[in-house]
């Protein structure tokens, strides 16, 4: 049996109220349990459509249950009941979404004949029993009027009335009654629902996790449309003013925006079986499936655009309805005398327009946008009109760059920008926008989508709140300042591809900078600022600032003090338009720290240079197989070395082969070779009583010796010799090696000659280090000598490079600043003279 009959069969059986309440239930749930089956087939507006009539039928079957229950087999016509059953809000569009609250007014006319109040309560116990989740009004016709003016909110629910059930008669009467509502002081209500939107819209505004009812572009900037067309003309659709007050493709954009809002929200309710209206995270990959979609990114950028259209549709639209109403008459002498070409008025820092204006060329728009006075310019929805509907040819004009470049120029673009965007061109006049078009960031950081947050990052440009950022932006000139603007406002269009957004943003600069017309050279500094747009926010937070290694390698990419003064800047302005709260004065003291201490290093062109070279080994290092077979601890250390010099010394086989040798140290470890002459290759964690060895083989000539500090404590030493040893003395040697490492080992050293003008002692050769330069004549044990000095001294020698050549000495050693060191700098060098 069907419902019906099984109600009959109920009733025929004199079944309590609980007993038919309890079957409505049954049915009411499995038709719930049956929506996810029904939404396949039908989605966005169908499937509202479907729930509604479902609805209908479940409501008008209750009533007809009542009556039956209350008069027997004795039911008189229902249109002599004066009741009728009002479908109001999105259940009178036909917009009902499914865990929604049913909106249902009844209302009645006194008539002696009928117990219309106990119909009604015996309408509503079955309803609740039976588990509806109704929003009710109960209003007797002549009520009406009265009850819409003591609740704006009655008065919008009424404008969307629809009949279910009921008296037609009644449903006539009140039909009367709802006509006078909507002529009943149309500026008060139209104004306060305008005003009901601004408020709503800044709660919640546009967000990568969006709000389907409230938010900016939502369905109710969409229902404030249609109330203000049902106030103004009596329609009952907004396809009806298709023609008139807009064009019939204009409507059709809209509508198909609306539709992905309506499956949207459908698959959310249905998910969640609850009345979620915000699309956040843990939904999107479900919902995306569920709509077939083929990941979350294409489902929020889809939902993202919509919102955008129904956004630009919606301030267009009721702003052209309600001009009348909103207009302040007290300014048309101030408009006459601000007209600035023909349909177009600036007053007080407003640029309104007129919308029977036919709508002018872009090139027309933007000289009209330079021609204004530079200051903060507000756009009136009717402005919005005329640069969301103007004609736009591609390729553009040269004209057209030259008209951008004037707005780049200017201290106020970002009011321009804006303008751009809510109008839907910005990606028509700036190409690279073109695939981060509405394209969200699911990174947890950015608030906002690509082309927002590129926008929002001009817009901190132009409000610096940090002093000391707006202490090196100002004395920009008027070309670097253009440049910045345009790589902060381009520094992301690479996002959305497979590439680094950051080399692809490189690329897409490029044509921009030429078609505005910079010079040549500011090409590849606006390459390299976006390339490395996120470097600066990376150093700062994430290495150590006190390391020389990190400046030299930031500056070595970053050129000049020129393009750091811009990075800053720019990041200065990427984090700020991230959104609120994101530019924290820890954040800001740590990019200061990396900007003073790079401003320093990047007198030191010779340092920056090795850091260069220093990374282009690196990465030759790290692509060699060998390194691939490290462990990443093993790879860290190795790339961890301190030394640029062992770096540029060794080819890659050789770097990865030393550094496994020195994995394998425990306290010491050597290697005697024969090369020509002899070499010694000594890996050492513990101390190496250097002077003893050096001393002991002064029989033969040192013809170089490098000192390296690896990691792990561990130093490497590799000392040549110009002659090769006798035979049969190398097991002596051996011993030699290994006695230098007691540290109580002594050696008497003949004093070599050494004037004060051949040594240097440079202490400003780094933060960490000093260079000591010795040359003079080369003489047997002279290296020997200077080293038992440094041990004597406690200086530890980080780096150590000897070069003998036609009897001279040239030995540079680097070593490490401690123990006041450079204080007593005299006092070392007069040491080593023997003074």
């Amino acid at each position: 049996m069907n419902i019906t009959e099984q109600i009959e069969d109920l009733i025929g059986k004199k079944a309590s109220d609980f007993e038919i309440s309890k079957l409505f239930k049954i049915y009411i749930n499995d038709y719930k349990d049956s929506l996810p089956e029904v939404f396949e087939r039908n989605q966005g507006k169908d499937f509202l459509v479907t729930h509604t009539k479902t609805l209908d039928s479940i409501i008008a079957l209750m009533y007809k249950t009542v009556l039956r229950r209350l008069f027997g087999n004795y039911l008189p016509m229902r249109s002599s009941i004066p009741i009728a059953f009002i479908a109001l809000g999105s259940y009178g569009r036909e917009q009902l979404c499914v865990h929604s609250d049913i909106d249902l007014m009844i209302v009645y006319e006194k008539n002696e004949g009928f117990n219309t109040a106990a119909i009604i309560e015996k309408f509503l116990y079955l309803a609740w029993d039976a588990g509806l989740k109704l929003g009710h009004h109960v209003h007797e016709t002549g009520d009406l009027l009265q009850a819409s003016r003591e609740d704006i909110t009655i008065k919008t629910a009424l404008m969307e009335s629809r009949l279910i059930i009921g008296s037609p008669f009644t449903w006539s009467v009140a039909q009367n009654h709802l006509t006078a509502i909507r002529h009943d002081d149309p500026k008060t209500f139209i104004l306060a629902k305008i005003e009901e939107a601004t408020l709503r819209r800044r709660k919640f505004p546009s967000s990568m996790q969006p709000h389907i009812k409230e938010g900016v572009g939502g369905l109710r900037d969409s229902q404030l449309l249609y109330w203000i067309a049902k106030t103004l003309y009596g329609v009952t659709s907004l396809k009806e003013l298709s023609g008139t007050l807009f064009s019939e493709e204009q409507y059709r954009e809209y509508r198909i925006a609306l539709e992905l809002l309506f499956r949207v929200r459908s698959a959310l309710h249905i998910l969640t079986g609850k009345q979620q209206d915000q699309l956040v995270l843990d939904y999107m990959p479900h919902i995306a499936r569920m709509l077939g979609f083929s990941d979350e990114r294409k489902l929020v950028s889809r939902l993202l655009e919509a919102q955008w259209r129904i956004n630009n549709f919606t301030q267009i639209y009721v702003k052209k309805m309600s001009r009348l109403y909103l207009n302040d008459t007290s300014i048309l002498p101030a408009l006459r005398t601000g007209r600035i070409r023909k349909g177009f008025y600036a007053v007080e820092g407003i640029l309104y327009a007129s919308y029977n204006t036919p709508t002018p060329n872009v090139d027309t728009l933007l000289e009209m946008l330079v021609a204004l006075e530079d200051r903060e310019w507000q756009f009136d929805s009717s402005v919005l009109f005329h640069f969301t509907y103007t004609s736009i040819k591609h390729p553009l004009r040269t004209k057209t760059y030259a008209l951008l470049r004037k707005l780049f120029e200017r201290q106020h673009l970002y009011v321009h920008l804006k303008l751009f965007y809510d109008a839907g061109i910005l990606h028509h006049l700036i190409g690279a926008f073109k695939k981060v078009l509405h394209l969200p960031q699911f990174d947890g950081y950015h608030h906002y989508p690509v082309d927002l947050h590129s926008i929002k990052c001009i817009e901190a440009l132009e409000s610096i709140k940090d002093p000391y950022v707006e202490t090196l932006y100002k004395p920009l000139s008027l070309a670097d300042k253009l440049l910045l603007k345009a790589t902060i406002l381009l520094h992301d269009t690479g996002k959305g591809r497979k590439q680094d957004h950051s080399e692809v943003g490189s690329k897409l600069i490029v044509p921009f900078l030429k078609n505005l017309k910079l010079p040549i050279h500011q090409y590849e500094r606006g390459a390299l600022l976006v390339r490395h747009h996120i470097l600066m926010s990376n150093v700062a937070y994430r290495e150590n600032l006190y390391h020389e290694k990190t400046l030299y390698q930031f500056m070595s990419k970053i050129k000049s003090p020129e393009n750091l003064t811009l990075l800053y800047i720019l990041t200065y302005a990427d984090i700020n338009g991230v959104g609120e709260g994101t530019y924290t004065s820890f954040g800001a003291n740590l990019l200061h720290e990396l900007y003073e201490a790079s401003i320093e290093i990047a007198s030191q062109n010779d340092r920056i240079s090795d850091a260069l070279k220093r990374q282009n080994k690196e990465k030759k290092v790290s692509n060699d197989p060998e390194f691939g077979q490290l462990s990443k601890i093993e790879q860290k250390k190795v790339l961890s070395i301190e030394s640029n010099l062992f770096f540029f010394k060794h080819t890659p086989n050789e770097i990865i082969a030393i550094s496994k040798e020195a994995f394998d140290c425990q306290s010491f470890t050597y290697q005697l070779n024969i090369e020509g002459g002899l070499v010694i290759h000594i890996f050492r964690k513990i101390p190496l009583n250097l002077g003893y060895l050096l001393g002991k083989l002064s029989y033969l000539d040192v013809a170089s010796m490098d000192i390296f500090t690896l990691f792990d404590g561990i130093k490497y030493f590799k000392i040549e010799f110009l002659q090769r040893p006798k035979e049969g003395t190398m097991e002596q040697i051996e011993m030699i090696v290994e006695e230098a490492f007691d540290m109580t080992k002594k050696i008497e050293l003949t004093k070599p000659i050494i004037k004060p003008n051949e040594i240097t002692l440079d202490c400003d050769h780094s933060i960490h280090y000093a260079q000591l330069n010795l040359n003079t004549t080369n003489q047997r044990g002279l290296l020997a000598y200077f080293v038992q000095c440094f041990d004597e001294a406690n200086i530890n020698i980080a780096t150590a490079k000897i070069h003998t050549n036609k009897n001279l000495a040239r030995d540079h050693f680097l070593i490490e600043k401690q123990n006041r060191m450079c204080d007593n700098a005299h006092e070392i060098i007069a040491k080593l003279v023997g003074e």
